[in-house]
């Protein structure tokens, strides 16, 4: 695959995904509520989830997404409602925590869970694989070896986004010390949580 196509791919990936939306507010919510060291299983189901819509696009998939309008629609409503029952959990945590630190993280399932339900009912992500991707690259003509340098160029930009996201959630987490504080770090997670379910859910 040429160079011009890769550079117009991650510069269009770049803008997307380095603004704030649902997949933003769910990542800083993870990492204020329970840390950077436990977030890795929500990235990489990130990731992995945006692999999936890439990949649905480049094999010519997304007449099978559009056909099965019902199927997807069912996901990102699921999705919309585990990031509220999280939300929940979040705002309901209890703060007597041992040694005055902040909670940690949930379970790497859990996180792994949560980061696919983030990015599979992102319907921001979708669009941007299934409708915008062919407008950007001729998807006719991506080989197998194309795919994977699509896919290689896809990581490199959202690994350098989220990194510098969670990075920047985490120096504001190191603030956050005495028990009213990690009481207000819950509940911003909770609030941050529940606004990437509404965000997630007035997207058509």
């Amino acid at each position: 695959m040429d160079l011009t196509s890769l550079f117009i791919f991650a510069a269009a990936l770049f803008v997307a995904a380095g603004s704030p939306g649902p997949s933003v507010a769910a990542l800083v919510a993870r990492v204020i509520s329970g840390g950077l060291r436990g977030v890795l299983p929500f990235l990489l189901a990130m990731w992995v989830g945006e692999a999936v819509w890439l990949s649905l696009a480049v094999f010519g998939l997304a007449v099978v997404a559009q056909t099965f309008h019902l199927a997807f629609l069912a996901l990102k409503w699921a999705g919309v409602g585990y990031l509220l029952y999280l939300a929940w959990k979040m705002w309901t945590a209890p703060v007597e925590t041992g040694g005055g630190s902040l909670p940690q993280a949930g379970s790497p399932l859990k996180l792994f869970l949560t980061g696919m339900a983030v990015t599979l009912g992102n319907p921001k992500i979708m669009m941007f694989y299934l409708a915008l991707l062919p407008t950007i690259v001729d998807l006719q003509s991506v080989t197998l070896l194309g795919w994977l340098e699509l896919t290689l160029t896809m990581v490199i930009v959202l690994v350098v986004i989220d990194l510098s996201w969670a990075l920047t959630a985490a120096q504001a987490r190191r603030l956050l010390k005495s028990r009213r504080a990690m009481q207000i770090a819950n509940r911003i997670g909770a609030a941050t949580m529940a606004g990437a379910a509404a965000a997630i859910a007035g997207r058509s």
